[in-house]
């Protein structure tokens, strides 16, 4: 990755994907991936750890096979998940209200994330587990505050609970296997 475009990366809001490997084919289930160990690792450490901790959420999204793309199957309308986004982002304005500088989650400051990421025993041993089993970053640590605190938004719940944290831990996913 270019300098310029992991500076891109940063400032920019919007997504960026990445492929496990050169063929982009390590991890798929039908496809064989055609790299060498060493190409795969020399291709893994283009994106740095420091770069990953700046990123929120990271998931691995695989090929979705042909039938579930033209099959029947009934989703949550685009419209009902806008509600349920608006309706959170309402809770974070009115959550910032006095603080001009923050008006998201995304984008709090230490203090606010010690006032507004406040979790109970149960879930502070769950991040201590998470933090030292998946080794992560003092900056990762903040940034699954900040998702669960998300999460738990985006289900009106006053408090960010110990599911609301492991799904938040759950969207490391390069912090925990792909990237180390």
């Amino acid at each position: 990755m270019a300098r310029g475009e992991s500076l891109r990366l940063l400032k920019s809001p919007c997504k960026k994907a990445t492929h496990p490997c050169p063929c982009g084919f390590f991890g798929d289930i039908k496809r064989e991936c055609r790299c060498s160990a060493v190409q795969v690792q020399r291709y893994r450490q283009r994106v740095s750890g420091p770069l990953l901790d700046r990123i929120d959420i990271h998931v691995e999204v695989p090929a979705v096979p042909f039938k579930e793309l033209i099959g029947n199957h009934s989703s949550e309308p685009s419209s009902a998940i806008r509600e349920r986004v608006l309706a959170a982002r309402a809770i974070q304005q009115k959550r910032f209200a006095d603080s001009p500088q923050t008006r998201c989650n995304a984008r709090m400051t230490s203090k606010a994330l010690k006032a507004h990421c406040t979790i109970d025993e149960e879930s502070r041993e769950l991040l201590r587990m998470a933090m030292h089993e998946l080794n992560l970053s003092a900056r990762a640590h903040d940034r699954i505050l900040k998702v669960a605190r998300t999460i738990s938004d985006l289900e009106a719940a006053p408090d960010i609970t110990a599911t609301h944290l492991s799904e938040a831990i759950q969207y490391r996913t390069l912090d925990r296997n792909l990237w180390m």
